[in-house]
């Protein structure tokens, strides 16, 4: 049955009857929405945990009963206890349950007995502590699910959700933030704490918080779709130390993310380390990167630090996002706006020169000494009355998207002075045509007390450092630009033969286990899925060889064939521009005395003969099965230097037409392939539908576990491209 609440999420209710909310947001509304609480470990102890979320419900005036559990108190905190929550008086939505690790079990049999539909697990003491701790985690799991009861935590701090008409704070933080639009989920319990406390200095409102813990149950997956249909919430922090369903969150953050930011640090950074170089792309691909490739494709926008998600979240949260990178700038002080022009230059925004008629404006009140081509620094006299005027016609202009409003007070005692008539001529240059919806945001180097005093007087995010402010505002330029850009689509090409190769692949694994594939087997798997290989065969012995080369024409390449080498160059067993009968005969004979003198003449399966193409860039197209991620795929300049140069960019499958067009654009060497200083252009269209082709394969057959194009001839526009090499790993799963 449908969980209605009774007092509260007022404006949900009004959501329900127009909108169909997925099952798992109904799942939460317990959690987020209860009617009433448990305290179960309730404790007169101050020092207790219990104690401090009592005390927490009890002081942020939450909109209904809270039930003290506690069996050897009568009350606790003026309140009435009870031995079990099977013993409350009323239906018990939530419990929050503060009691020794060992006895959670039991106290969740109660709570299904009474009832219970959402329960917050703060003890610790499970699969953080080792094996035991994950076998009693197990078994509480298995008590809520065959119950249907949502479970957050184990080994968490808590919940708030601080909409007046709920005002839950079920954890043991010791501050409870303002009310805000910005939502927030924690994988870890001590940072929450931080975050809490650090939010209410800022002045960014809250308008739910969660620790998640263990994530046994409830998971940023599940909260995003809660988060996805509250109204309260206009932007979503996520601190992720490990990801659930990776496939899910992709799915999920694409589709939220066009409607409100998601914002995330990722812990972890530094311990996943490098792959076995079995490939290129394996070499080059790390944990690092599918995380990096994630958030690129899903939209996320990824902070390097804690810091930086809350200089970020300061724009999100109170400005309209900017319609595109073009960036003003307004200062009483040259060095500082060049130290937040180069961080927002470093994170692609412009700073366009001002039109003469701009410029012709600003210089009928300014001292003849100040620049206005932009930034326009107005020098050290400038008076609160210059600082109005400057604002409000640069913010009034069609010439820019944003505005960074820098000062450097040179008497203290005026910065009030100035922080009003900033704040004035942004509201009324608000009103005008140009400046509705203009992103602004102000660097004033105040006393720092002060300025947390001036912050809560405005919405203009305010920041103490030049750089900090650039960096967060390129952030948010970046994800308006992905925002208002097409979802792109994943193709369905109708002429390949999966079965076919589904059939090879299974057949190499049958006969010998995991491992590369032959030569041939990937020269079939390939032309199954219209992959361009060129013609060619494999020899055994030089006539086979000169046989082969005669019927595909000279110029030749003849390679050793091996399913066991990982890089022919290695081992001198490539031979290029083979121009006759003579020179494959040679070839041959050498690349086989070449193996016996390297011992590795077993590894040999014969010499690949295929055409000598010339012309064309050199680029490389791979695959890697991430263990978290599924198929990584790999896109940059080919050829010997790939891993040296590392011109490479990665997504995650499935690939959509953007994602491919991105990748290619988006690496050092996309000149070469517009075609620079006298080298022809490439076959870009070519490059983006091998790509695709790619990622159908891989999504196709999962047993392929790494694959290496490299490299690519990348042909003149219209000629197309052709697979110089190719690799693929398998695995069966």
């Amino acid at each position: 049955m449908s969980y209605t609440p009774e007092s509260g999420c007022t404006l949900l209710n009004r959501y329900r009857m127009k909108t169909e909310i997925p099952d798992t947001r109904d799942s939460l509304l317990p959690l987020f929405c209860p009617r009433s609480v448990a305290v179960i470990g309730a404790s007169r102890n101050p020092a207790s945990i219990g104690y401090r979320i009592l005390d927490a419900i009890i002081s942020n005036r939450f909109n209904g009963p809270v039930y003290p559990v506690n069996p050897s108190a009568e009350f606790v905190s003026s309140v009435k206890a009870y031995p079990s929550v099977t013993s409350c008086p009323g239906q018990v939505d939530l419990a929050v349950i503060a009691v020794p690790a060992k006895l959670v079990p039991g106290v969740i049999d109660d709570c299904v007995q009474a009832g219970v539909k959402a329960i917050v697990v703060i003890s610790a003491g499970f699969a953080e502590t080792g094996r035991d701790g994950k076998a009693l985690q197990e078994v509480i799991l298995r008590k809520v699910r065959e119950n249907n009861i949502r479970m957050v935590g184990p080994n968490c701090m808590g919940i708030l959700n601080a909409a007046p008409d709920i005002s839950l704070n079920a954890s043991f933080a010791n501050v409870s933030p303002p009310y805000g639009n910005v939502a927030m989920s924690s994988q870890s319990g001590a940072l929450g704490l931080a975050v809490i406390s650090h939010a209410k200095q800022l002045n960014i409102g809250l308008s739910s918080f969660i620790s998640v813990g263990n994530k046994a149950d409830i998971s940023a997956n599940d909260l995003l779709q809660y988060w996805e249909y509250d109204h309260n919430t206009k932007v979503i922090l996520l601190y992720i130390e490990s990801f659930g369903n990776p496939r899910k969150f992709v799915k999920l953050t694409r589709r939220i993310g066009r409607q409100k930011p998601i914002l995330a640090v990722k812990g972890g950074r530094t311990a996943s380390g490098k792959r076995a170089a079995g490939s290129h792309t394996a070499s080059l691909a790390s944990n690092e990167i599918a995380v990096d490739a994630l958030f690129n494709q899903t939209g996320v926008i990824r902070a390097d630090t804690l810091e930086d998600m809350f200089d970020i979240a300061k724009i999100l949260s109170n400005q309209p996002l900017p319609a595109g990178n073009r960036i003003g700038m307004v200062t009483n002080a040259g060095g500082f706006a060049i130290l937040c022009a180069d961080a927002c230059e470093g994170g692609n925004l412009v700073l366009p020169l001002f039109s003469g008629k701009l410029q012709d404006k600003l210089h009928g009140f300014l001292p003849p000494e100040a620049s206005v081509s932009n930034p326009v620094d107005m020098v050290a006299s400038a008076n609160p009355e210059t600082y109005y005027k400057a604002i409000k016609e640069i913010i009034s202009s069609d010439e820019i998207d944003s505005l960074v409003i820098l000062h450097i007070p040179v008497d203290p005692k005026d910065t009030g002075k100035y922080f009003q008539s900033i704040t004035r001529s942004v509201n009324e240059g608000r009103e005008t045509e140009h400046g509705k919806n203009k992103t602004v945001v102000a660097v004033l180097m105040y006393d720092e007390k002060l300025l947390q005093e001036l912050a809560t007087q405005t919405d203009i995010p305010v920041f103490i450092f030049p750089e900090a402010a650039g960096k967060a505002l390129s952030k948010v330029a970046q994800y308006s630009a992905w925002r208002i850009k097409p979802p792109g689509a994943t193709m369905d090409f109708t002429d390949i033969d999966t079965e076919k190769a589904f059939n090879i692949i299974h057949g190499a694994l049958k006969a010998r286990g995991n491992g590369w594939l032959t030569v041939t087997e990937v020269q079939d798997v390939l032309q199954a899925f219209r992959l361009p290989v060129p013609s060619g065969g494999l020899a055994l012995n030089e006539d086979e060889a000169m046989a082969i080369a005669g019927k595909i024409g000279y110029p030749v390449v003849l390679k050793v064939a091996s399913h066991t080498l990982t890089h022919k160059t290695e081992v001198g067993g490539v031979y290029l521009n083979l121009k006759n009968d003579k020179d494959v005969r040679d070839a041959f004979i050498n690349l086989k005395e070449k193996m016996i003198e390297l011992n590795k003449e077993s590894e040999m399966d014969g010499a690949f003969i295929q055409p000598m193409i010339k012309k064309g860039v050199e680029v490389m197209v791979g695959m890697v099965d991430d263990p978290t991620f599924g198929p990584l795929v790999a896109f940059g300049l080919g050829g010997i230097h790939v891993e040296i140069l590392s011109d490479v960019r990665f997504r995650i499958t499935p690939l959509t037409d953007i994602d491919a067009k991105e990748m290619i654009k988006s690496i050092k060497g996309y000149k070469l392939l517009e075609g620079y200083r006298g080298h022809r252009a490439a076959d870009i269209t070519a490059l983006e539908e091998t790509l695709l082709r790619v990622s159908q394969l891989v999504e196709a057959i999962p047993e392929i576990s790494e694959l290496d194009l490299n490299p690519i001839f990348a042909l003149p526009p219209g000629k197309g491209c052709v697979i110089g090499d190719a690799r693929i790993m398998v695995k069966g799963i």
